[in-house]
């Protein structure tokens, strides 16, 4: 009776097992496939919603205010700029041509918008409408010619229109289209919140039905274990190799004793080097490199990988060490320059100083080269030193290509020594003296052109980037120094000027009281003209000159001048000083304080931010000196100035 039963009951196969249970996962993954399917199109809706027409219209509304901002820029220039074309045909090609084109871009895309966002921008157009119209009809059409500009009531009319109309109306022009801006991230928030809802949904099902799907595949794992042992043979000898830390695929493991126990051995071996190598990685990202790790094996691509990677990170760290010191030095010694700009000596003192420290060095000393005539030779000598015997160098001057500091000065190029001579130099403390290990000498050279030495001698060897860096510190202060003297050069020239000037009034009275010596005064006044002709030509040709009247109009300038400022001489003569200044400066009482004593006769200098004819700003060292007729009333004001880098 047991056999009939097993005769009529149904007989399950592994083979059928697997096909039902393939069937049924084929079934759930159709589910699946459907359930996404539609989420997704669900999703792209949502995406293309955004990606045609809120994300586009947000940039167009951005698009808006740039245009906004823009145009109150290029009308401020179209009345304080008389000769910017440039900018006078960006603005009526952003009247003419964008703005139009912005705005049929806008409308195509307000369609989709809802009636507030849509009121919203319509009043934005017409506001931006009317500040057009504006532009156009109370400074386009009043600025259109030399004598307009030249016309102080029309230009006073268009700069008020700037300041009370055109400014105004472009900040409440923003603040609407911000506002609009902010209707537009609401709906875009939205739109991702759907997105985020879907994905949840879809992630949600596919949950649900992925936990189905192990269910049935555990359950049928269980049922086809004993007859599916190749595979588990297989996947025995896949987790061993991964044990060695051959990267190969995971596979369950279980704790049988059988071939699924030897996978159970291998997994936990594999473990184990996993932990090992990400306590190793785990050191490499909080930045400690020197841990010792040892690869699982020859073949182990993660952990050799992890090296290498070890590796190359330490030194890409000491790369960006030497880079952060070098960058810290210059802005260092860049703040040391600028601060003591006017005193050779303590320039000098400050660099020697400093230098040594911040090398770690032990000794140093700076040379400059003399100022020296045409005939006589040239000779450099020590203007500071640190931690250097100074009785021995005191008032020691040094020749061209004599020892190593005269050869480097000879042949403008840096030397470094690693074996030093023992009768060069020593280091000098308070337990004795010794031989420095190294000494390295930098020429303070910038265009060719040599201004002295610096040495520095140190019981340590000078890496390279360290080399790199004194060369490049030595340029810069090269062309400090370059500056010192031509200022020193500079006063001296204009003292000699105003001290020959009064020589010259001296003269004409002694001239008016004894008639006899008239040719004899004549004579002098002419050689004294042709040593002041002399002098203002070598401020001419050095530094940057200008002419102006008493009120700050532009009478002359010359080359250097125009070069600083990139204009020409038709563009500057006959305009006001306050060309060059910065917005801030035009209408502050500090300025307008500054040409009154000047007109007073107040000579002024210092250092001043300008703005060149491109906009950008500089900085200038400039002395102005009032000029001053018989009277003693001011005729004319010189300015003398020169660009500080």
């Amino acid at each position: 009776m047991e056999r009939e039963k097993r005769k009529t009951g149904i007989r399950l196969t592994i083979g059928t097992k697997i096909l039902g249970g393939f069937l049924i996962l084929i079934v759930l993954f159709i589910v699946i496939v459907g359930i996404i399917f539609i989420q997704g199109n669900v999703i792209d809706d949502v995406v293309k919603a955004s990606k045609e027409t809120y994300r586009p219209s947000q940039s167009k509304i951005k698009d808006f205010k740039l245009m906004a901002t823009q145009s109150k820029m290029l009308v401020t220039n179209w009345v304080y700029l008389m000769s910017n074309e440039t900018d006078k045909n960006a603005l009526k090609t952003l009247q003419q041509n964008d703005y139009p084109t912005l705005r049929n871009d806008i409308s195509t895309l307000m369609a989709t918008w809802d009636d507030e966002q849509k009121e919203a921008m319509k009043l934005a157009f017409a506001q931006f409408d009317s500040l057009l119209k504006i532009q156009q009809e109370n400074i386009m059409a009043n600025l259109q010619t030399f004598d307009s500009y030249e016309d102080g009531l029309t230009k006073l009319l268009a700069e008020d229109v700037i300041e009370n109309q055109v400014i105004p109306r472009t900040t409440r022009i923003i603040a609407n289209l911000d506002k609009i801006t902010a209707m537009q991230d609401a709906v875009i928030s939205e739109s991702d919140q759907d997105i985020v809802d879907s994905i949840a949904s879809l992630r949600n099902y596919t949950l649900f039905l992925g936990l189905t799907i192990i269910l049935i595949a555990i359950v049928s794992a269980l049922l086809l274990r004993r007859a599916i042992t190749r595979p588990v043979n297989f996947l025995k000898n896949v987790v061993v190799k991964l044990g060695r830390g051959e990267l190969v695929e995971e596979k369950q493991a279980n704790t049988s004793n059988d071939e699924i126990g030897e996978m159970a051995v291998a997994m936990d071996s594999l473990v184990t080097g996993l932990k090992s190598t990400s306590l190793f990685a785990e050191n490499i990202g909080n930045g400690n490199y020197n841990m010792e790790f040892q690869p699982l094996s020859e073949h182990d691509v993660l952990g050799n990988a992890l090296i290498n990677m070890r590796n190359n990170l330490a030194k890409v760290a000491e790369d960006d060490k030497k880079r952060n010191w070098a960058t810290e030095g210059q802005a260092k010694f860049g703040e040391i320059l600028r601060t003591n700009s006017s005193d050779l000596n303590k320039l000098a003192d400050e660099i020697i100083g400093n230098l040594v420290k911040y090398l770690r060095a032990n000794q140093g000393a700076l040379y400059i080269i003399d100022d020296t005539q045409q005939d006589e030779e040239a000779t450099m000598s020590m203007k500071a030193c640190y931690a250097w015997d100074k009785k021995k160098f005191l008032n020691h001057k040094i020749h061209r290509g004599e020892g190593l500091s005269g050869q480097s000065w000879q042949e403008g190029d840096t030397i470094y020594l690693t074996e030093v001579p023992q009768d060069y130099i020593k280091i000098v403390s308070g337990l004795g003296d010794a031989n420095p290990t190294s000494v390295l000498i930098v020429p303070l050279k910038i265009n060719d052109q040599i201004f002295g030495i610096v040495e520095i001698a140190s019981f340590n060897v000078f890496g390279d980037f360290e080399i790199e860096f004194v060369q490049k510190i030595a340029e810069s202060i090269a062309s400090t120094i370059s500056s010192v003297k031509v200022n020193a050069r500079t006063q001296l020239l204009l003292e000699e000027s105003q001290e020959m000037t009064e020589q010259m009034r001296a003269q004409e009275e002694e001239m008016r009281q004894n008639m006899e010596e008239l040719q004899a005064t004549q004579e002098e006044m002419q050689r004294s003209q042709a040593e002041t002709e002399s002098t203002l030509n070598a401020i001419h040709s050095s530094l940057a000159v200008a002419e102006y009247y008493p009120d700050g109009t532009i009478a002359k300038v010359n080359s250097n001048f125009l070069e600083l400022f990139g204009y020409t001489q038709d563009e500057v003569v006959g305009e006001h000083h306050r060309i060059f200044a910065t917005k801030q400066d035009k209408g502050s009482d500090e300025y307008k304080q500054l040409w009154k004593d000047l007109a007073s006769g107040y000579p002024k200098k210092g250092m001043f931010m300008r703005i060149n004819r491109k906009g950008e700003m500089i900085n200038v060292r400039s002395a102005f000196s009032p000029i001053k007729n018989r009277s003693g009333e001011v005729t004319k004001v010189m300015e003398i100035a020169y660009e500080l880098k």
